[in-house]
């Protein structure tokens, strides 16, 4: 495994825990925007294989999330958000300004990361999202129009065809594991209808990848989104009978080769 590094700066809410996964000669930056509820302390394995093609992996714990100050799991302003990410990338390209970014971005962060690449689109080379947040009505934003949010807990059993996946999350201190606040899905909404109204990634490569079988992200809520969001250059895979963290699925070396593949290729071509 890549060792990793934690830097600390200033966000919205206050601290940023920023993880860093540095490679002695990187050929690209590679930002991962983590999901709902959780931290990218769970994505060492995605980090160790994007480092053996290159990619110097680095990314925040959201605020609420992880090991970042505010409250736990409270969104108000998924563009505040972007700003954090956004001083997060500024940290790196301080040091690594000619090296081109590839932004991914899992469940809520594909959304953060959609609404990123809306905002500053000259800065990135490439797009992927894993299960994104997408679409102007979903499952997970109707329930702020109920009286009462249900606190029940997630089933583990959505995220992933292994049960060990399921247990490590519901084990996971790291992890949020109480209901959605309703500010936090009313900043969704607001967001998702952001990213309806704007732009398209026009020439930006774009690779969406979704589990057939997601029941949290649901795939026909996403397509429509994703039909009005591609641009010129744009790769699709749907993993039949995956569920919604793709990246830790049972074939998740297949998933994260197809990933890695796609980047080796689009910066093959800019070059």
């Amino acid at each position: 495994m890549i060792d990793y590094k934690l830097r600390y700066i200033q966000g919205h809410k206050g601290e940023l825990a920023v993880y860093c996964w540095p490679v002695k000669q990187p050929r690209f930056l590679a930002l991962l925007v983590h999901g709902y509820g959780e931290h990218l302390g769970r994505y060492h394995h995605v980090a160790d294989k994007l480092g053996e093609c290159g990619g110097y992996v680095f990314g925040p714990d959201h605020t609420g999330h992880g090991l970042s100050q505010g409250e736990r799991a409270l969104i108000e302003d998924v563009d505040a958000v972007v700003d954090d990410v956004h001083k997060a990338v500024f940290t790196l390209r301080s040091q690594f300004a000619d090296l081109p970014l590839v932004v991914i971005g899992h469940s809520m962060g594909g959304m953060i990361a959609t609404r990123y690449v809306q905002r500053h689109p000259d800065s990135i080379s490439a797009l992927v999202l894993s299960g994104p947040l997408l679409g102007e009505r979903t499952a997970i934003t109707d329930l702020a129009a109920l009286e009462t949010i249900p606190d029940t807990p997630l089933d583990t059993r959505t995220l992933s065809r292994d049960p060990a996946v399921g247990a490590a999350y519901q084990a996971d201190t790291l992890v949020w594991h109480g209901p959605f606040k309703r500010p936090t899905l009313n900043a969704f909404k607001d967001a998702l209808v952001r990213i309806s109204g704007g732009a398209n990634v026009g020439a930006l490569p774009l690779l969406w990848m979704h589990g057939s079988d997601d029941q949290l992200v649901l795939l026909a809520e996403t397509q429509p989104a994703i039909d009005k969001l591609r641009g010129s250059v744009f790769d699709a895979e749907i993993w039949p009978g995956a569920r919604h963290e793709i990246f830790n699925e049972t074939n998740k070396q297949q998933v994260i080769k197809r990933m890695t593949d796609f980047i080796r290729s689009t910066l093959k071509r800019n070059t």
